[in-house]
């Protein structure tokens, strides 16, 4: 049986993956996921092929979620930034 630790540095896979994970841009993401679903959907993979695919998959959602609410934070404080101009232009003028 084989360690995912790395003896030298004690990080795993997870960690070291997350971490790539984290660099990459919504659309990497999102085009790789769409990859892992299509090569699931097609089966002819073994179990242990499926778990890996599917493991990654979640991680990749992980990601382009993170992105998503990132730019609906910006949106929303944008539009709040926004209201608030209008507000305060109105009270002024």
């Amino acid at each position: 049986m084989t360690s995912n630790v790395s003896e030298a540095d004690g990080t795993t896979e997870a960690t070291v993956s997350s971490e790539a994970d984290r660099a990459l841009g919504y659309e990497q993401a999102r085009d790789e996921l769409i990859e892992v679903v299509r090569r699931l959907e097609a089966g002819g993979t073994t179990l242990e092929e499926s778990l890996a695919l599917w493991e990654r998959g979640e991680e990749l959602a992980k990601v382009c979620r993170r992105w998503l609410d990132g730019a609906r934070a910006r949106l929303d404080a944008a539009l709040a930034e926004e209201d608030e101009e209008r507000e305060g232009g109105g009270r002024a003028g």
